[in-house]
Parts: C-alpha cells; sequence; structure tokens
C-alpha cells in the first residue's frame, strides 16, 4: 500500500515533518480536526475534551475491550480556522515529553488541499524513539480513514 502521508526526519534535527495532500476541500479537511465527531472517528480514539480556541485544550483516549491503552492530551496555543493549529501534545503515562506541533492547512484547489505537521520534540533522542515505531504507517492509515470518512461529507 502506498504511503501518501510523507514523514521526514532529518539527522541531527529535533523535528518531524508530515505532509499529505488530501481529495478534500479546505474546509473538510480542517473540520476533520476541528469537529470531535470526526476526529473520533478517523482517530479511532474517543474525545475527553476538545475547546478549539486559543488557551484552550483537549485530552483523548483509545480503549480496547474496555482497556484504555492510550491517553493524550494538550494544550492549543492558536487557532485560526482553516489555516493553522498550533498545540502541545502529551502522551500520558509514556517517558515522552511534551512535544510542540504546528499544523498547517492550505487550498491547493478547490478540490483538494494540504496538511503539512511540524512535531519539534524535546531531544533528538525522543524524536528517534518516536520515529522507530510504527509511527510512519500510523499516520498514513488515520490519514487514509480521514479521507475517506470525510469524503462522505462532499
Amino acid at each position: 500500500m502506498e504511503q501518501k502521508t510523507k514523514v521526514i526526519a532529518e539527522d541531527k534535527k529535533q523535528e518531524i515533518v508530515i505532509s499529505r495532500v488530501f481529495d478534500l476541500p479546505l474546509e473538510l479537511l480542517f473540520k476533520a480536526y476541528e469537529d470531535p465527531e470526526l476526529f473520533e472517528q478517523w482517530m479511532g480514539t474517543k474525545i475527553l475534551k476538545l475547546e478549539n480556541k486559543k488557551h484552550g485544550s483537549y485530552a483523548f483516549e483509545t480503549s480496547h475491550n474496555g482497556i484504555v491503552v492510550f491517553r493524550a492530551n494538550g494544550t492549543i496555543h492558536e487557532f485560526i480556522p482553516n489555516q493553522r493549529i498550533t498545540r502541545t501534545f502529551e502522551m500520558e503515562n509514556t517517558p515522552f515529553p511534551v512535544q510542540l506541533e504546528y499544523l498547517e492547512f492550505e487550498k491547493l484547489t478547490e478540490e483538494s488541499s494540504k496538511l503539512t505537521m511540524q512535531i519539534v520534540f524535546k531531544s533528538i533522542e525522543f524524536r528517534n524513539q518516536l520515529v522507530q515505531m510504527p509511527f510512519a504507517q500510523g499516520i498514513n492509515m488515520a490519514h487514509n480513514r480521514l479521507q475517506e470518512i470525510v469524503n462522505k461529507l462532499k
């Protein structure tokens, strides 16, 4: 299966850059990150809190057979509809420190748009630990679901 979501992790940098072109209008792509019900569907997680505003916060958790296997939270520092979300991201109960995420949404045509995410880590070592996990495959699968689910809203 083709990896449509590109993950770039340059040597000796504390960041990764993720980009994906979607066959979706900009407004629908952004809605996938803004609307709690849509987010839950494509991410396969439960939204506990989602305050889409400057100084807002969010929390979500993923369960398997009734047991919470993953929980994350953060603070939204910037929220500009159809343009940009800047937020922190913390994976609870893991050794990973808080990350800083910059999400940029770009209109390419009336029916296509691009998401670029820059994730900054506390250290190169923490970045490398995440990259060694099946992170790229996971985000590609999530973005494939996003495309499929949001496509139905067109």
